[in-house]
């Protein structure tokens, strides 16, 4: 049997069997396909007429947004719907269909029943009658209540629509052939922002442009009763909004230098990547603590949600800091020019992953870099992420037995869930260490060429032509390696190979950038500048380097690394901290300890409880307190600082 074929399930022959009986009461039972039926293969046909879509998203009490679609027939006899599957920028089958209720389906005004593919189940079988030239579609998206149902879109002050999750679309279509004639209805008074142009209104619903189902779904809005929309272009190239909805009146409003900043972001892109694929581009930034959290890329647009100070105090808000410039970035790498194991045909073809450490790594690196040039962060805060980096990978215990390849996978296996042992199991690493591969490569090129060439070149080879043009254009690893020998000769297969794929007890993070540009990575008894903020913002307390765990701010740990002090030990997440050394817990006590320890006084013993149970424990650890720095090493070129400055524009030629 074909792993495509429809499966006929137990319960839909149920329905078959008792069809008399329901015919009885007067509840008649249209008849479901017996038959296995074959999901239709995606061919070149495109939709005859485009589907319509209405979205009432008003009732934002209850959270629920509920959907009526017409879909064109073009036959009578079984018919397979999808639900989207494999979300672009999730990178896995994460689509939320358990939240999907009330799913009913109809034509000339009769009721026709459905089944679900046992083995697809994000797809439904209907029987569609003689002479019906359209399909009536109408569900609810019961959205989250609550952070552990699922993130929240819906808030009394804003919305964070995503058009893929309230939609149906027939199977046997690529993605592109399928057009839709969108319409949204939001709560009276809000204000809309998205990719889409509104054309007018209908019946209390906004109109907007017709769009296939491609770009649709790459196509979110955010609304709200607070808003501010602001235009962050000043070359008069394209539009390029920042449109922002808060909890409050206040939070959406942004001071003038605040707002240079931004528009900066969008200046020194134009001179990294000399091209704009995009007709125009919103930023959609949600300032709440309602909303759930999402950095999420688009070609023509984000969803971003920062921290409610984000506007009204920016020095406060590092967590936040680069969100912005790395979701920006997609729109040049991820978006226009994407993986070509990325470019399947519809919304439930399995993606594949091969090449995220380009797709998000290299973005990754180039949203730091496009942060630090625009002003939003300093260079000493620019180093002290990549000092936290450094740390993180030099020495990580899962590069023991995972390569970072492989966590290209974990989108897929992981699905974002929380782990007992991320320092083991590693996840999603191609961000991090990803980005530590592309500063290891910026270096060496600028190494090779005595400052003449850079990372910034490829930037502009790779991404900078075809302006205007939002089409995907997919690429290879042959690509990539093609481009960079295209700026300067070197085996860039085995260096980029070589340290994606490396593994083993003696795996080391790649990191000759950090050398390469100028710096060493050492371990001080003070953090940086950046990490003690950061930390502070975010409520922990970092103790990763000296004992091997993290603490929050009630003294629970919340991480313990692999075969670290705190590991053999015995601890684990979830155990509170309630004495050092006799003394009440409190973060700057064990900061006290580890000092006195080191300096040859008592070792440290702690009181830790969990649930009912106590335990005391003992570290024979005198290392002292060691936090990730990155110092300069005198006498050799500051490439870092050359990769973190702004970048001057290019002289017209005459």
């Amino acid at each position: 049997m074909s792993r495509r074929t429809l499966a006929v399930c137990a319960s839909a022959l149920a329905l078959l069997v008792a069809a008399p009986a329901l015919a009885q009461t007067g509840a008649a039972a249209p008849a479901l396909p017996v038959s296995l039926i074959e999901i239709p293969a995606v061919s070149d046909q495109v939709l005859s007429q485009p589907i319509t879509l209405w979205v009432d998203a008003t009732d934002i009490e209850r959270r629920i947004m509920s959907v009526r679609q017409s879909i064109p027939v073009k036959q009578s006899g079984p018919m397979v719907l999808f639900y989207p599957q494999w979300l672009p920028g999730n990178h896995g089958p994460v689509s939320p269909i358990s939240q999907i209720a009330n799913l009913q389906f109809s034509a000339n005004g009769q009721r026709i029943e459905w089944v679900r593919n046992t083995l697809h189940p994000w797809s439904y079988q209907v029987n569609i009658p003689e002479g019906v030239t359209s399909l009536e579609v109408s569900f609810q998206w019961l959205t989250p209540q609550a952070d552990a149902q699922g993130r929240v879109v819906m808030t009394p002050e804003m919305l964070n629509h995503q058009w893929e999750k309230a939609l149906l679309y027939p199977a046997g279509y690529a993605s592109r052939n399928i057009g839709f004639m969108p319409r949204l209805k939001l709560p009276e008074g809000w204000d809309y922002a998205g990719a889409l142009k509104v054309e007018g209104t209908i019946d209390g619903y906004l109109e907007l442009e017709p769009i296939n189902l491609e770009h649709l779904a790459d196509s979110p809005v955010f609304a709200g009763k607070h808003f501010n929309r602001i235009d962050l272009d000043t070359s008069g190239r394209s539009p390029v909004y920042l449109n922002i909805v808060g909890d409050s009146a206040d939070m959406v409003k942004i001071k003038d230098e605040h707002l240079q900043l931004h528009r900066n972001l969008v200046t020194q892109a134009d001179r990294l990547f000399g091209a704009r694929h995009y007709d125009s581009y919103n930023f959609l930034v949600a300032a709440s603590d309602r909303l759930g959290g999402i950095g999420l890329e688009h070609q023509r647009s984000s969803e971003n949600s920062v921290a409610t100070k984000y506007f009204t105090d920016p020095t406060a808000t590092l967590a936040d800091r680069d969100l912005l410039g790395h979701e920006y970035t997609h729109s040049w790498n991820g978006k226009w020019r994407r993986p070509a194991d990325q470019m399947v045909a519809n919304f439930n073809e399995p993606l594949q992953n091969s090449l995220l450490w380009v797709y998000e790594g290299q973005t990754q690196y180039w949203g730091l870099i496009l942060t630090a040039r625009a002003g939003l962060m300093t260079k000493d805060e620019a180093l002290g992420v990549m000092a936290m980096a450094a740390a993180q990978f030099d020495t990580a215990p899962g590069r023991q037995w995972r390569a970072l390849q492989d966590t290209t996978n974990d989108p897929i296996i992981q699905q974002r869930r929380p782990q007992p042992w991320p320092s083991i199991q590693r996840s999603e690493d191609y961000y991090r260490e990803g980005s530590l591969i592309w500063l290891d490569a910026d270096t060496l090129i600028r190494q090779k060429t005595n400052g003449r060439k850079s990372l910034d070149d490829f930037a502009k080879s790779f991404f900078g032509s075809d302006d205007g043009q939002w089409e995907a254009a997919p690429y290879t690893f042959e690509d990539v390696v093609s481009h960079l020998n295209g700026i300067v000769e070197h085996d860039w297969a085995s260096f980029l190979r070589e340290r994606v794929d490396a593994v083993g007890p003696d795996s080391h993070g790649p990191m000759n950038g950090f050398t390469q540009g100028g710096y060493r990575l050492v371990f001080k008894p003070e953090p940086t500048g950046y990490m003690a903020a950061l930390y502070k913002e975010l409520g922990r307390n970092d103790f990763v380097y000296s004992l091997g765990m993290m603490l929050n701010g009630s003294n629970r740990i919340t991480s313990v690394t692999w075969d670290s002090p705190a590991f053999k030990q015995g601890l684990t997440p979830g155990w509170d901290i309630v004495a050092v050394n006799d003394k009440a817990a409190s973060s700057d006590a064990l900061k006290d300890a580890i000092k006195a320890a080191a300096e040859g006084g008592a070792p440290v013993t702690l009181i830790v409880k969990r649930d009912d149970r106590f335990r005391t424990v003992t570290f024979d650890y005198t290392g002292g307190l060691r936090y990730p720095h990155l110092e300069r090493i005198e006498g050799t070129p500051d490439y870092l600082g050359d990769i973190l400055s702004p970048k001057a524009a290019t002289p017209r030629r005459r």
